[in-house]
């Protein structure tokens, strides 16, 4: 059944803005791969450069991005500052994702 245009509530110009930027984000392949990595288990840049045979430098790069769009966490101990998910809807999403992609 066909709705009404009349009756659809959009969400804010703003607020879509800031969701088509989120997708962009998700949208580079180097980031979806920290992301998966990080989703496993917390990691250093030292480990991710290794895991996905990267610099330290290019790995660090993305890790500012992921951790300016709240994508990423950072907890510093000692020397070392170690990255995780922000929270579980960035796991969510990688997983209905994955499942989206399989289908």
């Amino acid at each position: 059944m066909k709705k009404d245009c009349a009756n659809i509530k959009m969400p804010d110009t703003t607020l879509l803005y800031d969701l088509s930027d989120f997708f962009k984000l998700m949208g580079d392949s180097t980031r979806i791969q920290l992301l998966w990595a990080l989703e496993e288990n917390e990691m250093c840049v030292g480990e991710l450069a290794a895991l996905l045979n990267m610099t330290k430098s290019a790995v660090s790069h993305q890790l500012k991005i992921l951790r300016s769009s709240k994508l990423v966490k950072a907890e510093k101990r000692g020397k070392n500052v170690f990255y995780a998910l922000s929270d579980h809807h960035v796991r969510t999403i990688l997983e209905m994702a994955l499942e989206h992609v399989n289908e």
